[in-house]
């Protein structure tokens, strides 16, 4: 089923909508770095990664406006990414939540890892987690992973919603 111009225009006011959402919670993330100055650990790298890979997915469904099946291909494309950034918000979320003694010991920064490892190596170590992951910041008495496992959770819905939901034909066609 082809789209209206009206449809297509919404899923765009949609897809614009989840991009600005992302713009957002990095503006935070940026703000949290240099004027809190709240070091990012490794995981809160890749977590801001993957909320930018939600943006350029937001964006490029909001310019491509598709009128078929290339809404689904979006929707997939925020949901796989969403997901992505869903689990490494979890770890975070996990690593925080570990007793001091099992917390693991501060690894190497993320910038020499990138520089001495490959990239799966890379990957595997800071899945793993470190020392630094595990210190808390709260804003409003939750830690900044739960804030961004609530916005991967609603951002990302909220982007598979607007891509997949059904679009009502009108009774004039």
């Amino acid at each position: 089923m082809t789209l209206s111009w009206m449809e297509r225009r919404g899923l765009r006011l949609s897809n614009l909508f989840g991009f600005l959402a992302c713009v957002m919670m990095l503006v935070a993330a940026y703000y949290m770095e240099h004027g809190m100055g709240l070091e990012p650990c490794p995981l809160c790298i890749l977590q801001r990664m993957a909320v930018a890979g939600m943006a350029v997915v937001f964006i490029i469904a909001m310019l491509h406006g598709p009128k078929d099946w290339g809404r689904y291909v979006y929707g997939t494309l925020v949901l796989l990414v969403a997901g992505a950034g869903t689990a490494i918000a979890g770890r975070h979320v996990w690593l925080q939540s570990l007793p001091p003694e099992e917390v693991p010991a501060c690894g190497p920064g993320l910038d020499y890892m990138m520089s001495t490892f490959p990239l799966s190596d890379v990957l595997r170590m800071v899945l793993e987690g470190s020392g630094e992951c595990a210190d808390v910041h709260e804003i409003f008495g939750l830690s900044l992973p739960i804030w961004t496992l609530a916005g991967f959770l609603v951002v990302g819905l909220f982007g598979v919603w607007a891509n997949f939901k059904p679009r009502q034909r009108s009774i004039w066609l």
